[in-house]
């Protein structure tokens, strides 16, 4: 068999008109199984079938598409990358878009990213949109996303980068049927298709336009009804966490107003805090990473603070986590109470500075010695994550006046042989930076310990004295 393909390749490069070669080709390739034909193709060039994709002829062009779809499901990526990867290049960006839609139900993913990436270009152009929403491609795209549910879900990923450029590429998705199919698999029975659905959602959310329609469309609501009858759904473990509350309202809250998205969808903010407490460590997690993005804002932290007692809970449990939970949790927990308690320099009002130094003390009776003992445990991650702790009340002169009342903290801070790894030393380096920066260190810290500090920023992150140098190489 492989003789024939040979012979029929030699064949078509021979022919003025190659199409009654190129059907008899594609027959000899159907006939035989995909898993028995990378043995036949091998070895074979077939840059003459990607040279006749340069036409205007459309069987031929349909005919050299099947051909080299075939032949892309029997060779291995290595060796497309190696004999075709400029004429697969010139593939992605034909100007026949039947071929590029047809690409994205390729079985290699790197194929169909490509044909996604490629075809997103034209909804930045009007002319473009036209051409793949209004004419015989629309089908084609309809077509092709009827094969499989994950070809479904890559025609959905080209229609939400399409819909994310602007309003008006928006509108021609919309107008075209796409999204509110989309919107559809919100609510289907399968959770895992649930589950991309909502990631899809909230990549739709990162437009402000996208926000404004899914708002206008109801989405906003329907997922807010969704965490509210989680407690009846037993598999809203499988798409409810990550997907629904952080990555959607999170994320939303951080891009409009917390306080607006809070109020409206109080579920939200209600879920939040019950995942917080719950005993299984996924809830807990994606929790604190919403608590933390939330936080991060000024808007957020007064959203939080409004909520009283409930969020006082809140951050005893996390107290609690970053002090004896699992490693994970506790790299969360401290990452967490790290975007809590940071207010940029501008942001330091004296209510804000009293809400962060309030939410300080309720982490323990002695918080600074709860933050330095995790620091100097031998888990990297966990002396970083108390070491960012540090930085973010280092900027703030409640947190400096604790500092320096501490014993022996300025020396721990100004200690180069604690914490030997890069990731140690750059967190160390950071917040020695944000003390240095301070407008307050100088006078609160005292000269000695201002000028010290400078010198430490000024020698860098991995300088190692003299003195240290020669005592190792004595130890030797």
């Amino acid at each position: 068999m492989a003789a024939s393909i040979e012979s029929l390749l030699q064949e078509i490069s021979g022919v003025a008109d190659p199409t009654e070669e190129l059907q008899s080709l594609k027959l000899a390739l159907l006939s035989i199984p995909v898993s028995a034909l990378r043995d036949s193709v091998s070895g074979q060039r077939f840059n003459v079938i990607f040279s006749l994709l340069d036409s205007n002829q459309r069987e031929q062009v349909e005919l050299c598409v099947d051909i080299l779809e075939r032949i892309l499901k029997a060779l291995s990526p290595a060796s497309l990358a190696q004999n075709y990867r400029a004429e697969l290049q010139g593939g992605l960006t034909h100007p026949n878009e039947t071929a590029l839609i047809q690409c994205i139900g390729e079985e290699k993913m790197s194929v169909a990213k490509q044909a996604i990436q490629s075809l997103s270009k034209l909804s930045h152009s009007k002319p473009g949109l036209d051409k793949l929403f209004q004419s015989d491609l629309l089908k084609v795209m309809k077509d092709v996303m009827a094969t499989s549910d994950i070809v479904r879900y890559r025609i959905y990923e080209l229609v939400v980068e399409i819909s994310s450029v602007s309003p008006i590429s928006l509108g021609y998705c919309a107008n075209s049927s796409f999204i509110s199919q989309l919107i559809g698999e919100l609510t289907g029975d399968d959770v895992l298709i649930r589950a991309t659905a909502i990631e899809m959602v909230t990549t739709l959310a990162h437009s402000q336009h996208g926000r404004q329609y899914l708002a206008q469309q109801g989405i906003m609501d329907k997922i807010s009804n969704m965490i509210r009858g989680a407690d009846t759904d037993p598999f809203s473990s499988l798409y409810l966490p990550g997907k629904s509350v952080k990555a959607f309202f999170g994320n939303l809250a951080i891009m409009d107003s917390p306080q607006q998205v809070c109020e409206t969808y109080p579920a939200f903010q209600n879920k939040v805090f019950e995942m917080a407490l719950d005993p299984d460590p996924a809830m807990i997690g994606v929790a604190l990473d919403t608590l933390g993005l939330l936080g991060s804002t000024v808007e957020g932290k007064q959203v939080l603070q409004k909520t009283g007692e409930k969020f006082k809970a809140v951050l005893l449990r996390m107290s609690q986590l970053a002090s004896s939970g699992a490693t994970e949790l506790r790299v969360r927990s401290l990452d967490a109470i790290s975007q809590l308690l940071t207010l940029q320099p501008e942001q330091q009002t004296e209510d804000l500075l009293a809400l962060t130094e309030s939410w300080f003390r309720l982490l323990s009776n002695q918080p600074m010695d709860m933050i330095q003992n995790i620091s100097t445990q031998p888990f990297p991650e966990l002396h970083c994550g108390a070491m960012r702790i540090f930085t973010a009340i280092g900027t703030q002169p409640w947190g400096q006046r604790l500092m320096i009342s501490t014993p022996s903290f300025m020396e721990f801070v100004l200690d180069r042989s604690a914490g030997q790894t890069k990731e140690a030393k750059d967190a160390k380096f950071e917040l020695v930076g944000s003390l240095v920066s301070s407008s307050t260190a100088a006078e609160i810290l005292g000269s000695q310990h201002y000028i010290r500090l400078k010198t430490y920023l000024r020698e860098g992150p991995y300088y190692v004295s003299a003195v240290a140098s020669v005592s190792t190489e004595g130890a030797d």
